[in-house]
């Protein structure tokens, strides 16, 4: 047996449980289950490049040069044992041992003390489970095979070794976890009055890391787990304790402070724990130090929130007893000196835009536990691509809190995920039912918070309740305003002292922002909390209006700065409020219905967030929001109706593509800006009919924008002659005169360069780019200004423009031969334009992922991505994109070169070419070369006559009627 492994060896003994019952039970056909079992044992070995040493009736040994190996062989067999029914009634289960060390080969096996402890590690197991030793875990813990982790289940003694060992119990995803106790002689354990866990540690491997080694540390004395009712602290405790019990030689105490009632019960529970009882002439508090002074022991103390006035009591047992440290679960800080602060974060929740492959989501923290709870009441109940996304939607909605997450898997009993997620929308009462083993106020969420909110003086109640209507948290000075709607800054520190006590008590988080200002977060099942008790003392309407009031005030104030150096800072300041912004002006159109005063105020809201919606893509939220608003001012005067009704029509037109309807409402908004004789509004509104003309009257835009023009100059508007400039400049590019678009567009640039106006840049930058590509020019400055456009795009998160530059440097990419980055670049483009449902933005990008394709010589590829971009320019586009579309279709049914399709690509130039006739809007220079080249061959192949006969049938067919 030369090939044994050498040096570090991790040796695996394995043994099938009541083999002798399994012999009485199938009598002579026992042979043929042991030589199957051994077969399946064999090729898992096998497989896992392990080398059998010896084997014995049912018995294997066997030997890895790798621990990771062993472990995958172990996981293998138990999973294919599980499964395979060897005959009817008959299971097979194999108990398995594991220990690396380096044995000494002698003769055709091994030798040494680390053989023999991997078999007694093995009988200490029952049939179907792993067991580990210390040195194997230490090798394997970071690098588990998928759906496996581990169980530490304390120190014990094992047969003929005289020192206690660790062992390490592998949890198998589908497989049985709980096991009776091990087979050791006297089960000897260092963990004492822990309870028991009826099911697996999900998750939590990175929190468990890290604190164990903070417990580790020599001058960490009291390590404090702090964190919302549910979040897993108790169970998270339970495994730090058990993790480092190595350190206490005296062991592990398990405290449960839940039932008691006061501080001074405290000690009580402690002594009765440790089994002290008082004496004669010493107190309860003496005797502890007389058993603790010498002892290197572990107390975890668990849910102490309610008996915090006992933390400077521990802090002087602690400091009398050098070896004893303490492990603590809390919703509140101690706040003594030894106390060192581990905040227990919740699970994080797979992003529904992005969500993994079910394998790897199955595996998500938040989500494994969901399946594993939902499997507990519906055994049958799997992920699937069906209810993925409904699964994931629960754990987000539900914040990651896992007692959150238990209860509602267990409502799984009642229906699917999907059913469970609308009942979530319902409030706390669906989170309720709960086992029955868990402590009264787990097996209700409600009961959970309760519990803390109880805990709380009459004005941090009421703070806690005031803030439950933040959403997405809020900052101090947003809080103060909301607690104190008067204003009164002499409330402030009791404001700031009250929020330090929520974070304290783990009913808010502080979350650290920009310019070192905190952020105070609140949990989404807290804030339901919070609101119910805002609606059962009458303070609902209060609170909403104070703030609809305050964000209303915010968003007006922004607006200025929204231009210059530091638009950037305030549109992500927005960003962060965009949920607090959205649901106060969502109370201003509840009220306007009744009252006038809000339809004003609703209006005035949406004159505020217009350009932050346009600028971070909120095209859907603003043109829902905006309609709304119209719908309650439909009484107000022009002067208030004129402020909803032109945004209204941009994005109208941005969503909706529906340009009939968007004009009329920019000629009604037109109509009522010149009533009111408001020269800014009428101006922006030409503005706006001439960019609709672009791509369909050029001659007609030009006159639009030249009216606008003479306004904004009238008024000495230079935000407005810029952007005029900037239409100005597009519709030259369209009409093919490009020296006056270069003028334009320089000497815009010109304007903002010594403004140091970095957004108002970015767009002529992005034109004057296209110019240059369209016409040839230098194209290492247009991708130079493309790209110093993309940085400014990028900076302020204009997406919707961000796209139109990836498009563009995609093109350039193309020109300059290089069309892997320009693919990379459009389906970037394509997939922004999609998320934003920028359906012409998707079209124009489609047509330029042809020309990538045909480069690359997918000439399928390329006509499906004009096929598609054909559908929706039908819809949404302009008259040029669509005669760019038909002249590319055209373009690769040519170079097909299939004779009986030649017919058509000459109909679909045709009817492109009236359609630039008919705009004045000739083909750029930059595609004449393969358009010409296209046309020639076609010509040639078809011949003069049949050539123009086509072309002249496709001019007269109506758009609506071409079918690609």
């Amino acid at each position: 047996m030369g090939n044994l492994p050498q040096g570090t060896v991790t040796l695996l003994f394995t043994d099938i449980e009541g083999s002798t019952r399994l012999l009485q039970q199938v009598g002579e056909r026992y042979g043929d289950v042991l030589a199957e079992s051994r077969q399946l044992l064999q090729a898992a070995f096998q497989r896992w490049n392990g080398v059998v040493v010896d084997t014995q009736g049912d018995a294997f040994f066997v030997a890895f040069a790798r621990a990771n190996d062993a472990v995958s062989a172990a996981v293998d067999v138990q999973r294919t044992l599980f499964s395979t029914v060897f005959m009817e009634n008959v299971t097979v289960r194999v108990r398995m041992g594991i220990n690396t060390g380096e044995p000494e080969i002698a003769g055709e096996g091994y030798i040494g003390m680390d053989v023999h402890k991997a078999a007694r590690v093995m009988s200490a197991a029952h049939g179907g489970q792993v067991l580990l030793s210390r040195t194997t875990r230490d090798l394997i813990e970071h690098d588990l095979p998928v759906g496996v982790s581990l169980r530490n289940l304390g120190a014990y003694r094992l047969k003929d070794i005289e020192c206690p060992n660790h062992l390490y119990q592998l949890v198998i995803v589908g497989l049985p976890a709980d096991f009776p106790a091990l087979n050791t002689p006297g089960s000897h354990t260092i963990l004492h009055a822990f309870p028991g866990q009826p099911t697996p540690f999900i998750g939590r491997q990175r929190e468990l890391a890290e604190a164990s080694a903070l417990l580790r540390q020599p001058d960490v004395r009291l390590l404090t787990l702090s964190g919302t009712g549910g979040i897993g602290k108790t169970r998270l405790a339970l495994q730090i304790a058990t993790a480092c019990a190595d350190l206490f030689t005296d062991g592990v105490y398990f405290i449960a402070l839940a039932q008691v009632s006061t501080t001074d019960d405290v000690l009580p529970a402690i002594a009765q724990t440790l089994g002290i009882r008082e004496e004669r002439g010493l107190s309860l508090f003496d005797r502890l130090l007389d058993m603790l002074s010498e002892k290197r022991l572990l107390l975890l103390l668990d849910n102490m929130e309610h008996v915090i006035g006992s933390a400077a009591l521990l802090a002087e047992l602690l400091a009398c007893c050098p070896h004893v440290k303490m492990l603590v679960t809390s919703r509140e800080i101690l706040h003594v000196r030894a106390e060192h602060l581990f905040e227990v974060p919740l699970f994080a929740v797979p992003d529904l835009a992005r969500l993994p492959e079910l394998d790897e989501l199955s595996h998500d923290p938040a989500v494994a536990l969901f399946i594993q709870r939902a499997q507990a009441v519906r055994p049958n109940f799997s992920l699937t691509a069906a209810n993925a996304a409904d699964v994931v939607g629960i754990c987000r909605r539900l914040d990651g809190l896992p007692l959150a997450i238990e209860l509602a898997a267990a409502r799984i009993k009642y229906g699917p995920p999907q059913t469970v997620l609308g009942q979530l929308e319902q409030g706390l009462d669906a989170l309720k039912g709960g086992a029955r083993d868990l402590s009264a106020r787990q097996q209700t969420l409600r009961n959970a918070i309760a519990w803390s909110y109880n805990l709380l003086d009459e004005e941090q109640q009421r703070l806690f309740r005031r803030l439950a209507i933040f959403v997405n948290g809020c900052t101090l000075h947003a809080a103060q305003q909301v607690y104190r709607p008067n204003g009164n800054m002499l409330d402030t520190p009791d404001v700031l002292d009250g929020i330090e006590a929520l974070v304290d008590k783990s009913l808010l988080r502080q979350e650290a922002q920009a310019e070192e200002r905190p952020r105070f977060l609140m949990l989404q099942t807290l804030r339901e909390y919070g609101k119910e008790c805002l609606v059962s003392t009458g303070e609902l309407e209060a609170t909403r209006e104070a703030h609809a009031l305050y964000y209303l005030a915010v968003a007006e104030g922004i607006v200025p700065k929204l231009a210059g150096a530091m638009e950037a800072h305030w549109l992500d300041y927005l960003e962060t409020e965009h949920e607090n912004m959205h649901t106060a002006l969502s109370w201003f159109l509840e009220r306007a219905t009744h009252d006038t005063e809000c339809v004003e105020q609703a209006v005035r809201f949406c004159s505020a967030l217009i350009k932050f919606w346009e600028i971070r893509g909120y095209f859907q939220e603003a043109y829902t929001l905006l309609t709304r608003t119209l719908a309650v001012s439909k009484h107000a005067t022009g002067a208030v109706k004129v402020q909803v009704l032109y945004p209204l029509a941009v994005f109208q037109l941005m969503i909706q593509g529906d340009t009939e309807k968007g004009r009329a409402l920019l000629e009604e908004s037109l109509t009522l800006f010149r009533s009111i004789n408001d020269k800014a509004g009428t101006a922006k509104v030409l503005r706006m009919l001439g960019q609709l003309q672009i791509g369909e009257k050029t001659v007609e835009a030009r006159s639009l924008l030249e009216a606008s023009l003479a306004l904004y100059e009238e008024l000495d508007d230079s935000y407005g002659i810029g952007q005029v400039r900037n239409d100005l400049a597009r519709a030259a590019t369209t009409q093919g005169d490009y020296a006056r678009a270069r003028t334009l567009l320089e000497s815009n640039l010109a304007l903002y360069r010594t403004r140091e106006d970095a957004h108002n840049r970015a767009y002529p930058l992005l034109l004057l780019a296209f110019v240059l590509f369209l016409t040839k020019g230098n194209q290492e400055i247009a991708r130079y200004l493309a790209e110093e456009s993309l940085e400014i795009f990028r900076g302020i998160g204009d997406r919707r423009f961000v796209a139109f530059v990836l498009q563009l440097l995609s093109e350039l990419s193309l020109f300059q031969n290089d069309a892997e980055k320009a693919q990379t670049c459009c389906e970037k483009s394509i997939s922004l334009f999609r998320d934003l449902d920028d359906r012409n933005g998707v079209a124009q990008s489609l047509l330029t992922f042809a020309r990538v394709q045909a480069y690359k010589g997918d000439a399928a590829a390329a006509y499906n991505a004009c096929k598609e971009s054909w559908i929706l320019l039908r819809e949404v586009g302009d008259s040029e994109q669509r005669a760019t579309c038909l002249e590319q279709v055209g373009e690769l049914i040519g170079n097909a070169g299939k004779r009986e399709q030649l017919e058509k690509a000459v109909q679909l130039w045709g009817k492109a070419a009236t359609l630039r006739a008919t705009l004045v809007a000739p083909m750029p220079p930059i595609y004449r070369t393969a358009y010409g080249k296209a046309v020639a061959i076609v010509r040639e192949q078809l011949g003069i006559e049949r050539f123009q006969m086509a072309w002249a049938e496709g001019r007269n067919i109506p758009v609506g009627q071409i079918i690609i």
